[in-house]
Order: structure tokens, then C-alpha cells, then sequence
């Protein structure tokens, strides 16, 4: 796990002045679910560094799914990336395989799954999914200019 700050725009164009993008980037191992709650953890502290602990819930849940969706669908690996900044909170998870996640339709007889990107489209300012060489990114955003 990497935690850290690092200078970021403020963007208020007069004073030229900074504030700190606080960043953390946790590797997670293939189908380690006990990943799930530990990067719940580390995102609550990171969260102490925004300005909208109003929404701080729908962070940790959203970012359970993700997590979730890549160690339980995936066969490989995965990368938990979350920037706190003035423009708000962006969270990203990349794992190494092509295929597109898929959005299900649950049935009333399933217990638990296909909720995570109904979740995730649902709650999130903006969302998306984004190709790499290898494998892609499901990311989303809060308190971010995309609402």
C-alpha cells in the first residue's frame, strides 16, 4: 500500500497557490477478499483528507463493489488507486483482464451480486470503464465537476 500527498492546482488562477492531492494505491492480490475491508479501512483514512464527509458512505460502498467485482471476476490481480483533491474524490480500480465488466439485472431470488455497477452508476457524480494495453479500469467520482 502507498499513501502520500502531492502538490495539486488549486485552480484559483490569482494567487498561483496549491493544495495537496492526498493518493493511495494498494495492490490487490488475486480472489484475496480480505482485501475488501482492508481497503475499506485505508480509504476511511484517506477520507479524513475531504471536504465531504457527507459522502463518505457512498465512497467505502462504492469502492467495496469495485474492489469486489475485480479480485471475484477477474483471474489476476488487481490496483486500488483513490486521489482525494479540491476537485474531489476519484477512485479506480485496474485489473489485467480484457473483457468489459458486465451490468446485470438481479433477480429477486439472488442473495447478493449484480447490484455493484447498479450501485456504482447509481450513486457515483460520474463512472466509467477505461481500456488499457492490458486489462482496463472501473473508476468513479464524488464532489467532482462531472455531477
Amino acid at each position: 500500500m502507498t499513501v502520500g500527498a502531492t502538490p495539486a492546482d488549486t485552480g484559483d488562477g490569482e494567487t498561483g497557490g496549491t493544495r495537496e492531492a492526498h493518493r493511495l494505491r494498494r495492490e490487490l492480490a488475486r480472489a484475496d477478499l480480505a482485501a475488501v475491508p482492508a481497503a475499506r479501512r485505508e480509504l476511511r483514512a484517506l477520507l479524513r483528507h475531504w471536504d465531504r464527509p457527507d459522502r463518505s458512505d457512498i465512497a467505502e460502498l462504492l469502492t467495496s463493489e469495485l474492489v469486489t467485482n475485480a479480485l471475484v471476476h477477474t483471474d489476476d490481480d488487481a490496483v486500488l488507486t483513490v486521489v482525494v483533491s479540491q476537485r474531489g474524490l476519484r477512485v479506480e480500480v485496474r485489473d489485467f483482464m480484457a473483457r468489459g465488466p458486465l451490468m446485470r439485472t438481479p433477480t429477486p431470488d439472488e442473495d447478493t451480486g449484480g447490484r455493484g455497477l447498479i450501485l456504482v452508476r447509481s450513486l457515483a457524480d460520474a463512472w466509467g470503464v477505461r481500456a488499457h494495453a492490458v486489462g482496463k479500469s472501473v473508476w468513479f467520482e464524488l464532489g467532482s465537476a462531472a455531477a
